[in-house]
Formats: C-alpha cells, structure tokens, sequence
C-alpha cells in the first residue's frame, strides 16, 4: 500500500533530533540487508564461481575434440579433427588446427574465442610455442603465439598484438628453458624473449642454455666454429674463442675445452683448474670448489687442485641447499662437502623439494621416506602429495590417506584444505565425503576417492570404476569409467583427465 504524504509539521521546532540513534538505525538496517543478499549470492551461485577463475579445457569424445569451462560446461562443441590447443587455459584463445595433410606435412590453423568467433585473422598461421622439460613435461611458453604473415614469423601476444615483426624464418623455443626462443634467419640464429625483446642478433650457428633457466646465460658458436658466453642482458660473458663450452654454471667461472682438454676458466678466460680430472661435472655453490670425474669415479676438489673428497663415488651431485647427493655401491645417501654422511646409503633414489625443505626418497621395497632438514624420517609410506601452496604433506600409511604440516604433525584434512566444501573419509573400509563441520555429505559407499579439486569436483572409485561427485555432493557421473592407465584421476564435470597428462586435455569414455 501507497503510503500517505507527510502533513504539517512531524516535531517540535524547540525538540532536536538524536542524529546519532538515527545514524545507528540506518547503518543497522544497511547491515542486515548487505548480510541478505550475500547470503542469497552464497546460495544462487556456485562455489566453484566464486573460488576460482574460469579455465578451460580442450575435450575428446567420439573422435572428435572441443573445448569445455571449469564447470564442465560445453564451450565449443567436439567437432574438430584435430586437438584444440589452448595456451593459456584462463584466456578464451583456441587454436585449432585443420587441412591436415600428412603426406607432404602441411596444415592450416586458426584462432578461435569462447563464441566459437575466428579471431586474429590477420595472421596466415597461429601456433603455440611447445617446450619441455628433462622429464618430458611439457609446456607452452606464456602469453606468446607464434604467427605468420607474408611467409615470415614472428610473435603476437595472446591479445593477438604483434611484439616482434614478421621477418623470421622459423620461431622454436629452447628446449628446456623458459623465456627464451630461437629465432632463425638466412640459416643463422639468435634469440628473443617471450616479449620480442631481441637479446642474441641471429648471427649464429648454435645457442644452447648454459645452465637451467634463462638468466643463466646462453652458449653461443660462431661461423669460425667457435664457442662463448652471452648472458641474458646481451653482455658478453666469456668471449667466442674456444673449442667447446659445457653446460656448467656458478661463481662466474666456465668449463671450456682447449686442445681436447677440459679447464676451468674464469670470465677473462685466464685458467684457474687444468688437472687432476678426466672431466668436471659441477661448480660447487658458495665454495672455491667444483665436483670432478676420474677414472669413472666422483670427488670434489678446490680450485687450487686439493682434493677435498676423493673420487670414490659412483654419483655426485650438489642440490639447492649446498648438500650433496652421493651414489655409492649403488645406493643413494646425502653427504657435505666435508664427506660426511648425512644420510646413509639406503635408497634408491633421493630428491629434493626446495620449497617444502624436505628430501624424499625410495627404497628397494617401493616404499618412500620424507626425511627433514636435520635428515630424520619422518615419514614412510606412499607419497601421495607434497602441496607447495598449502604447505601439507599427503601419505598413504597402511592403507589410510593421511595429512601433515611442516612440522610433520598430522592434522585433519579439515584443517588443511582451505576452500574445500567437501572432505575424503574412511569408515568401516569404505570411503565418504563430509562437510568442514564433520558432517556426512556423501555416504560412506565407495572403495576409493581423491580430494576436491580446484575447481570442486571429486572422483571416485567403486568396484574399479571412477565417477565424479560436485562440490555439493550431487552425483554428477556414477562409477563407470575403467582409469587403470590414467596417472591421474581428476574431473570435471562428466569429464575425467586424459591419459597423456602433459596433453591436459578432458573425456569421456
């Protein structure tokens, strides 16, 4: 009902107003109806919306590819014959490949939006820039696309702006290391960026990394055959005069070959280490030091030529934190540059984690150690999950998934995975999921489950078939996939992940 106008005078003109009651009141209501509507939001909208980005997926069904969103929502219908490549899975960038043929090895591509909208049509061609790793881990260098136009390459950004001409007749990455791409012309190299910023002219015969990241530097040879040192800002590290340059780095010093002999150089190339090794293998961080190779056999000595630890081990390699991991009699332990042992000889294999500061190992029975700084075990079992974001450590110990800090306390998983709407139990042998409060949310019916993932799903397993459940424990696919050969099990939506995990890409089967 409409209400009725004011009339007259509503107070005395000799009374004030309490102007701060009244301010109270306001601010009150104000409150109460803010405290509503995000209430309401928390309630209409998902909590996988409100926790993360949308990203997108390239999706393979019935032969056939597409793309879906974090939700599982279909964004591009599978209908391309080839893999939809997505370079960065928060941007709506698409390249799609067509026109295939295998005979004499040309192809066609083209960008695509969200819309399904061609975009970047300026460009003949559009490709990713693919890298790896030693370990085969594949990567695509970020916010770069690789693009051609009059028969020359050159790099746009992911805005599809261009950032380095057109005048290139081939663009590949340095394999191994970020940041950095070849660029050929007229059967020389040189080097840019991921911002076209040119930092090697192509004048070259060869560029190889000098150590494992870009500012490392690079190794470059000449017309004459010749090899020396550019480093990242295009300074000249060690100048193009010798026979062979490792790849070895650290304190500013070189391993170059002279007249089929190894040496160690520092950056004016004067010697500083000429014998007592068959080869160096390491320069030793924060000591006058490197680790040598003789007779088959690793040691360390200084750069006057004292050896420091005798060429006794089969293995010798120094990690982040100035510790050495050491092979002897085919078995792994951590020893100092003093030769002390630190970790006795007992594993398989030995890592470490830099970011969590814990050394994870395996020994001859598949079971594996997560040992600490002062190298105590702190845990057996099987490592399931080393979080470097959330700081926790994931074992399964006798059968049961188990969760611990730094500290290496356990701690509920409750406790640890922030966000989280939904939580893995066990009871009576069998798996559920239960709210933050402890609350069963899905029954305890299944053999086998994961955590939610990011973008809030959880799969799991009954009878040796996966399914998903969402992030408000609704069934989105029963158990019916057969993942025995999947590294990884993970879902979105009805999706589960690929195979080939480095291909990222969703399916159904």
């Amino acid at each position: 009902m409409e209400q009725n106008k004011p009339r007259g005078r509503r107070y005395s003109e000799d009374s004030k107003l309490n102007y701060a009651k009244i301010l109270a009141v306001v601010v009150a209501i104000a409150v109460v109806i803010m405290f509503v509507l995000a209430i309401k939001m928390l309630l209409s909208y998902d909590i996988t919306k409100l926790r993360v980005k949308k990203e997108y997926f390239p999706v393979y069904t019935e032969e056939k590819w597409g793309v879906i969103d974090s939700s599982g929502n279909t964004v591009i219908p599978p209908s391309y014959a080839e893999m939809i490549v997505i370079p960065d899975t928060t941007k709506d960038v698409f390249l799609c490949m067509y026109d295939v043929n295998v005979a004499d090895g040309t192809y066609k591509t083209k960008a695509i939006n969200s819309k399904n909208k061609e975009i970047f049509t300026e460009y003949e061609q559009i490709e990713v820039l693919e890298n790896y790793d030693k370990n085969q881990n594949v990567w695509y260098e970020e916010n770069v696309l690789k693009v051609k136009k009059d028969g020359k390459y050159g790099l746009a950004n992911l805005k599809g702006k261009l950032i380095l001409n057109c005048e290139y007749d081939d663009i590949y990455t340095l394999k191994g290391i970020k940041n950095s791409l070849i660029v050929q012309k007229n059967d020389k190299i040189g080097l840019v960026d991921d911002n076209g910023r040119v930092v090697i002219e192509a004048i070259y015969t060869d560029i190889q990394p000098l150590g494992t990241e870009a500012l490392d530097g690079y190794i470059v040879k000449n017309e004459a055959g010749k090899y020396g040192v550019i480093g990242a800002n295009k300074d000249v590290k060690l100048d193009m005069q010798y026979e062979k340059v490792e790849q070895i780095v650290g304190n500013n010093l070189y391993v170059i070959t002279e007249d089929g002999k190894q040496k160690l150089v520092n950056s004016k190339g004067t010697p500083i280490l000429t014998e007592g090794f068959d080869t160096i293998e390491q320069i030793l961080k924060d000591s006058e030091g490197v680790i040598f190779k003789k007779d088959g056999l690793y040691g360390t000595m200084n750069t006057d030529g004292t050896v420091t630890i005798p060429n006794t081990y089969q293995e010798l390699k120094q990690i982040e934190n100035g510790y050495i991991i050491a092979k002897n009699e085919g078995r792994y332990g951590i020893i100092d540059t003093q030769n002390t042992v630190n970790l006795y000889f007992n594993y398989t294999t030995i890592s470490y984690n830099k970011a969590l500061d814990v050394y994870v190992a395996d020994d001859a029975d598949f079971r594996t150690s997560v040992i600490d700084k002062k190298f105590e075990v702190k845990l057996i079992g099987i490592l399931s999950e080393l979080n470097e974001n959330l700081k926790y450590i994931k074992m399964r110990i006798n059968d049961d998934y188990k969760y611990y800090n730094l500290n290496f306390e356990e701690k509920p998983n409750t406790e640890l995975l922030k966000g989280n709407t939904l939580f893995l139990s066990k009871k009576n042998g069998k798996y559920g999921y239960v709210n933050a409060k402890g609350e069963v949310v899905v029954d305890y019916t299944y053999d086998d489950g994961t955590e939610q993932n990011k973008f809030g799903y959880v799969a799991v397993q009954k009878s040796g078939r996966w399914g998903s459940i969402d992030s408000k424990g609704q069934v989105v696919v029963r158990p019916t996939y057969t993942l025995d050969n999947n590294i990884i099990i993970n879902f979105i939506g009805k999706w589960h992940l690929g195979e080939d995990v480095n291909m990222n890409y969703y399916c159904e089967k």
